[in-house]
């Protein structure tokens, strides 16, 4: 049992090994447009691909979506929500009347046609009353039916689905399986071609957000090669109501309680050849395409959730008065205040940056929108549990609960159940990091990954070393001395220029420092998930401190206390960057993982005891298995 638990067995190497190729097969591999992400990581800190930002496409038409959006969700009862888990019917029919459902669709289709700037200010506003109404709308746009039409949706297509949704139909995105998470190699649902053209989809997809009110789906099936068909994972839209098409229950979580849930079974289900989005095998290329811009989303809902947190801060810490004191007064919670303040604007800059940028259409934005879900959901948590602490018992008490005693209902506990699945949604943390970091060392993997990789030949790595020699001899010189150096540098930003200097340091450092990673684990980097994980987070802090400082010079003469929150920001974002920096190297990574290896393989159950177990209650398998087939469960999909 130990030895087994401490190493990995020749199969589960293999899997691993495969599962990494499937993912980097489907990867875009090219750079074909400059990206800030990239080239900070690289040490090099282009502020001219983001300063000035780029222009707010379509706000006018966005301002006046959004006016009625507020006229309209101002009066949606979004306690009643969470009571009844359960968004109203009458919601969701004047959502689609507006338009909610049609805000990324473009406007040939019936939809409005709205920057990815408003459509992420839509979420924030609608999240702010019950942020399962924006998770909904988010997963029907951001990863549902409309997105991957959109990137790679054929005329018709479009023009067959698009209307639809854009009308109040709702969509999800099926690629989750019960044995299937964050690497799809052992994909089980499959679609094998008919005789006459089409697919027979079969298979169970689990955690489909919308699935109980899809009446479209996007999912991702195995196609078996054969002659004449490429094969491999493939997305395909499949109608809801189709045959063959069961919506098996639905899932109820600690948070999002009016989210519409599935587990889905498929069972010869019919899909034309016309379903097909892209192509065969291309499934996860576009699932990763769409993730580029649908993953802002997420991020929007955070937004929402640190304004909403700053707002009752604020109100409640001059209201409750304590040893003759307004709250506020005192440095234990005036600092909690601030980090509230100051994560907030920082979050909003960086999701604004990524949604002008993504706008613009002029540089790849993959990096800095995995950068912003994951730096967003991360600090989000943070900020809604300082509210909590803020409020003390009534932080913990239900909205409920306060209004029957008397006092104002504000569900600080419910923000914090809501937020915290943003640290798994589309890609968690663990994964978030690990897809970054890849990304991050692209530029060296390019020039030197035959060097490191243990199946490559002699000639793939004498190759390799000739390209790797001149790409160092030019790009190591660049990390010594740069414009963060001059006391001058970056004046134009006047008190902040300071911290862009800062910036701009660091980012010439962590490019030595992953250099240094490389070079002393070689091949064996992939697994310092530690050291990977804290490059990442640098590299977080370093786009923030900097999209920061971008808003706040931009808005100088219509928002001139934005000087002040950017400074606020970007001091707490450099102690934060800072400790990152020392714990590079001076960690506990190996003795934890040693610990955590013999934690696993049963050393310290002596350490359990004096308890009843979970499991001395809870039968059953950790994970649920199923067989392809006929469902044998009640359908529980809600149509309007």
């Amino acid at each position: 049992m130990t030895q087994v638990a401490s190493s990995p067995t020749a199969s589960s190497t293999h899997t691993e090994k495969h599962a990494r190729k499937v993912i980097e097969a489907s990867r875009e591999q090219e750079w074909r447009k400059p990206s800030f992400g990239k080239e900070l990581f690289l040490g090099r800190f282009r502020l001219d691909l983001i300063d000035p930002p780029p222009a707010d496409k379509q706000a006018a038409e966005g301002q006046v979506f959004l006016a009625k959006l507020r006229s309209y969700i101002s009066g949606v009862d979004g306690q009643q929500i969470e009571r009844d888990a359960r968004i109203p019917d009458e919601v969701l029919r004047d959502l689609g009347s507006l338009g909610a459902f049609g805000m990324k669709i473009d406007t040939k289709y019936g939809g409005l046609g709205l920057s990815n700037l408003d459509y992420c200010r839509a979420l924030a506003l609608v999240g702010s009353v019950n942020p399962s109404i924006g998770a909904l709308l988010s997963a029907h746009q951001s990863i549902g039916v409309p997105q991957p039409l959109k990137l790679v949706g054929t005329d018709e297509q479009k023009s067959r689905f698009l209307p639809r949704l854009a009308g109040g139909e709702v969509s999800a995105f099926l690629l989750t399986e019960p044995e299937v998470g964050s690497y799809p190699a052992n994909l089980r649902t499959s679609a094998v071609p008919t005789g006459d053209g089409d697919y027979l989809l079969n298979g169970v997809k689990l955690w489909a957000t919308n699935g109980t009110l899809a009446t479209l789906f996007v999912v991702m099936a195995l196609v078996p090669r054969s002659e004449g068909h490429r094969g491999g994972i493939t997305a395909f839209v499949v109608e809801g109501d189709a045959p063959g098409v069961t919506i098996e229950r639905r899932n109820a979580f600690m948070g999002l309680r009016g989210l519409e849930n599935s587990v889905t079974r498929f069972h010869d289900v019919r899909v034309p050849a016309a379903n097909v989005i892209g192509g065969e095998g291309q499934g996860l290329r576009i699932a990763l395409s769409t993730l580029n811009t649908g993953r802002l989303s997420l991020p929007a809902m955070c937004v929402g959730a640190g304004k909403w947190c700053l707002n009752v801060a604020r109100e409640w810490a001059a209201e409750r008065v304590q040893m003759g004191r307004p709250i506020g007064s005192y440095e234990a919670i005036a600092k909690k205040i601030a980090f509230i303040a100051g994560s907030t604007y920082g979050m909003e800059a960086m999701l604004e940056l990524s949604c002008r940028l993504a706008d613009d259409e002029q540089n790849d934005i993959r990096i800095e929108a995995a950068l912003v879900k994951l730096y967003a959901s991360e600090l989000a948590w943070k900020v809604a549990d300082e509210l909590v602490q803020i409020r003390g018992g009534r932080g913990y008490e239900t909205a409920d609960s306060l209004a029957a005693r008397g006092e104002r209902p504000i569900p600080a506990e419910q923000i914090l159940r809501d937020v915290r699945i943003n640290r798994i949604f589309e890609g968690s943390t663990e994964i978030m990091h690990l897809a970054i970091a890849r990304e991050a060392v692209d530029a060296h993997l390019s020039v030197a990954g035959d060097i490191i990789d243990p199946d490559a030949g002699l000639g793939a790595k004498a190759k390799a070393a000739g390209r790797a020699g001149g790409f160092y001899a030019r790009w190591l010189p660049t990390l010594v001395t740069g414009k963060g150096q001059l006391p001058s540098g970056f004046s134009e930003f006047g008190p902040l220029a300071q911290h862009l200097r800062y910036v701009e340091r660091s980012s010439r450092r962590l490019a030595r420092e992953t250099f240094y990673g490389m070079a002393r684990w070689q091949g064996k980097l992939e697994h310092k998930q530690g050291f990977l994980g804290r490059v990442v987070d640098i590299g977080a802090e370093l786009f923030a401190m900097s999209a920061a400082c971008v808003k706040a010079r931009s808005e100088r003469e219509t928002r001139p206390e934005g000087v002040e929150l950017a400074d606020l920001f970007c001091r707490q974002a450099t102690l934060r960057a800072e400790a990152l920096f020392r714990d590079l190297w001076d960690n506990a990574d190996g003795v934890e993982a040693a610990a955590a290896k013999r934690v696993i393989a049963g050393r310290y159950l002596s350490l359990e005891e004096g308890i009843i177990p979970p499991s001395a209650a809870a039968a059953g398998p950790w994970l649920a298995a199923w067989e392809p087939g006929a469902s044998a469960a009640e359908d529980v999909r809600r149509r309007l």
